[in-house]
């Protein structure tokens, strides 16, 4: 997309990739949701100077650590009517409180669904120690520090572990 990502982490490696997953999203009819806004900070600390931008205006300098409010409600919208869910990652550097709001509230949203009846399978150690500080893990179907794992299982790999027992 060429977005101006301030000081940033980006994976350069990955950009290819994802840039196939975006196209390969919209040719299949999956919504592919990016952020619309997001909370940038001029340092990577609890203390930084914080403002909320829409993501092609990202100031040289900064990065973003969260998603903003608009943001989070577009995720919030789209995991409304879902029958199964499975997180991995959180949205932002939810361990500084500025950064966490994101986060905060889809774990929020989470608990909801699984209240009524979704599936709700959080995956990797960040995830899960964000529903936990959340206050919320005990309201997700699963949690599992297992993310890489997980997803690897999900691609339809055999984990070591899992071969390891059918070998027994």
């Amino acid at each position: 997309r060429g977005l101006e990502t301030g000081s940033s982490l980006v994976e350069e490696d990955q950009l290819e990739l994802a840039t196939k997953l975006e196209k390969l999203a919209k040719e299949k009819g999956i919504t592919f949701i990016l952020p619309s806004d997001v909370i940038v900070a001029d340092k990577f600390a609890a203390d930084a100077a914080t403002q909320t931008v829409s993501v092609d205006s990202i100031p040289e300098g900064w990065m973003g650590l969260d998603n903003g409010p608009v943001a989070t409600a577009e995720i919030q919208k789209e995991l409304s009517d879902c029958k199964t869910v499975i997180w991995n990652g959180p949205m932002g550097v939810f361990e500084f409180e500025a950064f966490a709001k994101g986060t905060f509230d889809i774990a929020d949203t989470l608990a909801e669904l699984t209240g009524t009846g979704c599936t709700t399978i959080i995956g990797g150690g960040d995830s899960v120690a964000a529903v936990e500080k959340a206050g919320l893990a005990e309201k997700m179907s699963h949690i599992s520090t297992g993310g890489g794992a997980s997803l690897e299982l999900l691609e339809g790999k055999v984990l070591p572990g899992v071969a390891a027992l059918d070998d027994a």
